[in-house]
């Protein structure tokens, strides 16, 4: 059994070692640059104030014309290419872009209007018209298949960054600066493999190679401890029985191996395999939003909402209107993303934050039967926590107090909610929260005394993916030797020959 142990982790080793350590070394990078996306700090920076009156029809108006299409769930004042413009989103994902000035349907966009919005962005950057892709290295990400095909857009700007712009609304929805897509080479395209993106199978690739990485480092940390005399020393006076390299690779493997194996296979359900992660909440968001926004609801004309939102201390540059409860309300941000938020009745106020009050009582429409326990959270907890922006959850905003919902429903599903503008911002069940701590935590070492403190965990992890680094290094240089061995032509023995008369008292020739 032990021979097997050996030969397993020898050979899952020679075939693994190589993947081991491009997975650390693009681990560090990502560390400091991660894949490029557009954080709401970006995209907020790069837009012009509302004008204070006339700049658009009633919403109202709009979601009365557009009614017969499908039910909205909420609808976004903000500007594209200069202009004001009406997103209409739906609860497929999809949206739709409005001229705000006349209420029209905006057709596909064009490279015209790909390049006016490009100009806009890069405040008057000189911008040179890429073509239209489907999918290209910067933008692989599911959370742009609803504005796909995107146009690229090269800017002339500092950070020389390459833009992509829905073909369906005309936003630039991610940008990718020059620094960003040469790390990202060794970063995250080495990291998840993307070379083989296209592939059918790539996400059965990542799967079953992290699932034999993981078998291969389990294995090591048997054999590891096995080889390892804890009590009387080997003749050579140490504790392993090996030189050189081997030597490296079994002490770097006992000290190491543990932490390697950890991230391994939070890697591997990282890609959430087997549907091993996925909800199993009933709650359902619809009936959180209480019902679909309609012209009924926007009883507060735009002009009049606009000066309440000064009047509150709030110059507004995007506004976004949406259900809640089966009420409705508008929340507003400027460019360094103050927000306020506000009813759509004649009487309403502009608010920093809403009543928790108003938050629960939507969140028990989802399930009135159920139990619920209600706290503002002002500090972050285990499940609802800010990330640096190069981190793959670095777009998501993350402010404070947040109201944390939780159901004892079979799920035991909780719930984040906003009272900045009444977002549900996080629905985690039993499933997810453990997904959380053996990936979340396991991989990325989201543990919050560590991200209070980012230049320690950097080092920590710097430190312990070295360690990797040095068990992987030279298990390919021992794979390598033992290839080299194999290759070589048996040697032939030596012929000898006896002779036919051996002198009495004289042993025979060997």
């Amino acid at each position: 059994m032990k021979r097997h142990l050996y030969l397993w982790h020898r050979w899952l080793g020679i075939g693994l070692c190589l993947f081991m350590a491009l997975w650390l070394v693009s681990g560090v990078v990502m560390l400091y640059v991660g894949y490029p996306k557009l954080t709401p700090a970006e995209h907020l920076a790069r837009l012009p104030a509302l004008p204070a009156a006339g700049c658009c029809i009633e919403p109202g108006a709009l979601l009365a014309a557009s009614a017969a299409e499908k039910p909205a769930v909420g609808l976004r004042l903000t500007s594209i290419g200069g202009r004001p413009r009406y997103l209409l989103a739906y609860a497929d994902g999809s949206s739709q872009a409005f001229d705000a000035r006349s209420g029209r349907l905006l057709p596909a966009v064009d490279a015209e209007q790909a390049l006016a919005s490009a100009r806009q962005f890069g405040a008057g950057a000189p911008a040179q018209y890429r073509g239209l892709v489907m999918e290209d290295a910067w933008s692989r990400s599911r959370a742009l298949d609803a504005d796909r095909p995107l146009h690229r857009v090269q800017l002339a700007d500092a950070a020389q960054s390459l833009l992509y712009i829905s073909s369906r609304t005309g936003a630039v929805v991610r940008d990718a600066s020059a620094r960003e897509r040469a790390w990202n080479w060794l970063g995250a395209w080495l990291h998840w493999l993307y070379a083989a993106r296209d592939l059918p199978w790539w996400a059965e690739l990542v799967i079953y190679l992290a699932l034999a990485a993981s078998l291969m480092a389990l294995l090591g940390q048997v054999v590891g401890l096995l080889r390892w005399r804890f009590g009387k020393p080997y003749r050579s006076g140490s504790r392993s029985p090996y030189a050189g390299a081997a030597r490296w690779h079994h002490l770097a493997g006992l000290l190491f191996g543990g932490v390697l194996l950890a991230w391994i296979f939070s890697g591997l359900l990282s890609m959430r395999p087997w549907q091993l992660f996925d909800s199993q909440s009933k709650l359902a968001a619809a009936d959180y939003r209480g019902g679909a926004l309609t012209a009924e609801q926007l009883a507060l004309p735009l002009d009049e909402s606009l000066a309440r939102l000064r009047q509150a201390g709030l110059n507004a540059h995007e506004l976004e209107w949406r259900m809640l409860g089966g009420r409705a309300y508008l929340s507003a941000v400027d460019a360094a993303g103050n927000s306020r938020v506000m009813g759509q009745q004649a009487t309403a106020e502009a608010q920093r934050l809403l009543p928790d009050a108003t938050l629960l009582a939507a969140a028990r429409a989802m399930q009135p039967a159920a139990r619920v326990e209600a706290e503002r959270l002002q500090r972050y907890d285990a499940y609802y926590y800010a990330r640096a922006e190069q981190s793959m959850y670095g777009h998501y905003p993350r402010r404070l107090p947040v109201l944390r919902v939780r159901f004892d429903d079979a799920a035991a599903t909780w719930l984040y909610l906003d009272p900045h503008s009444g977002a549900l911002l996080a629905q985690l069940d039993s499933r997810a929260r453990a997904s959380r701590w053996l990936f979340n935590l396991l991989h990325s070492w989201d543990w919050q005394p560590l991200l209070e403190r980012p230049r320690l965990r950097e080092a920590l992890i710097i430190l312990f993916s070295l360690g990797g680094l040095a068990i992987s290094l030279s298990g390919i240089l021992l794979g390598w030797r033992r290839l080299s061995r194999l290759r070589r032509p048996a040697k032939r023995p030596r012929r000898t020959t006896t002779p036919s008369y051996i002198p009495q008292g004289e042993p025979p020739c060997p």
